[in-house]
Order: structure tokens, then C-alpha cells, then sequence
């Protein structure tokens, strides 16, 4: 006697729900990479960069060949596509804008990529290299980030403990949550974490009251 088995098509609905694609590979996203640690990133103009759509990283990639100092902070985006594949990239943080470092020399050749519209020179640098550097920093913890496309007045703070120890910024009151603003002042625009239970100490004079900020004063 022959049996025959009748075999049932696998289920490529749950297949695919857990189907992830490739994280891509991330991109330099500054050379050189102690760039804003280094002693020399005070010596010399910034540009604020304007690139064309979409621009941002073929932008990067050409200066990094030309080892021209630049920095473009980039974040993990997952999405899901309607098959139900997970695709990891990394994108800007903040769209069409690229940081520059140097003199003319470097202005000209980013200009020659063909991929920037408007260059600004920044000629107050420490305040741009410190607003860089918190920025930085919260990129490389990982943590979700908003991204603030207007700065508001408010009182500026320091966080004295937790996660964001020492980190300095705006309070934010928004959705029954309480977000730190740390901005990059030149360009009006910025990023926003979640506070979680920590002190904050207030820095200077209030531009207008924040309700409930403890201190030690």
C-alpha cells in the first residue's frame, strides 16, 4: 500500500513577521573622529552647511575622502515594511544640515561637491562646539530623541543625576512628560530627551518661570 503525505504550504505571514533585513552599515558620521575632543576644532571659523535634498550624506562622504573636518550626526531608524521586514538604516538628525570646520579652503571644497546650497560662517565657536558635543553624546547613548525644529525661551537648566548627568539644556513641559531641550543655538534648532526622575539646577536667570525645578539654592 502507498501513502501519500499531503504536506501543507509553510505560512509565509509568520515567516515574515520576524524576518529582519540587514542592519546597514553606518557612516562616518565626522572626520576626523576626535574632531570636537581635539584642541585644533577651536582654532579656526565653522560653516553651517545647507546641503541640497537629501544631499546630507553624499555630502559627508565626499568630504571624508577629501579628509576635509566635518560632522553630521546621524540616528538608528527602524521600519517596517508591509511584508513585515525590519529594515535598520541611519539617517541625519538634522535634515540638510552638515557641520564644517576650516577657512576657505574647505568652504570651496565642499562647495565643488555639488551638494550644498548655502554656506553660513560660524565665527563663535565655543558655544557651537559645546551645543555639538552634548549633541554627540546623546547620539551615542542611544536614547530616543525629538527632533526641536524651533527653540523656546525657558529656563536654562543642568541635570545633577541620572542618565543625563551634567547634561545642560531647557526644561520642556509636553504630553505630562518632562524633556530636556539641548540645542545647537546657531541654527535655531535642537533635540529633546525624556527626563526621568533626576535634580536639575538652574543656570543663570530665567527668561520666563519653569514650575517645579529642584535645586540646592
Amino acid at each position: 500500500m502507498t501513502v501519500v503525505a499531503r504536506l501543507s504550504p509553510p505560512d509565509f505571514s509568520t515567516v515574515a513577521a520576524v524576518i529582519q533585513l540587514p542592519i546597514l552599515a553606518k557612516e562616518p558620521d565626522r572626520f576626523p573622529q576626535n574632531l570636537l575632543e581635539s584642541d585644533f576644532a577651536h582654532d579656526s571659523s565653522w560653516w553651517l552647511l545647507y546641503t541640497k535634498s537629501r544631499q546630507e550624506k553624499q555630502l559627508m562622504r565626499q568630504l571624508f575622502q577629501l579628509q576635509v573636518p566635518h560632522y553630521g550626526p546621524q540616528i538608528e531608524q527602524r521600519r517596517r515594511s508591509p511584508n513585515g521586514r525590519v529594515r535598520t538604516t541611519y539617517v541625519p538628525l538634522f535634515n540638510n544640515y552638515v557641520f564644517l570646520y576650516g577657512g576657505e579652503e574647505a568652504r570651496y571644497q565642499a562647495i565643488c561637491t555639488g551638494c550644498v546650497q548655502l554656506a553660513t560662517e560660524i565665527t563663535d565657536v565655543e558655544p557651537l562646539i559645546a551645543d555639538l558635543s552634548q549633541i554627540s553624546s546623546l547620539v551615542q547613548l542611544g536614547v530616543p530623541l525629538s527632533v526641536e525644529g524651533r527653540l523656546v525661551p525657558g529656563q536654562k537648566v543642568r541635570v545633577k543625576n541620572g542618565a543625563f548627568a551634567g547634561y545642560e539644556g531647557v526644561v520642556l513641559r509636553r504630553d505630562q512628560e518632562t524633556r530636556l531641550l539641548v540645542s545647537v543655538r546657531f541654527m535655531d534648532q535642537g533635540v529633546s530627551v525624556k527626563l526621568d526622575d533626576c535634580q536639575l539646577e538652574k543656570i543663570g536667570d530665567a527668561p520666563q518661570a519653569v514650575d517645579q525645578i529642584e535645586s540646592d539654592t
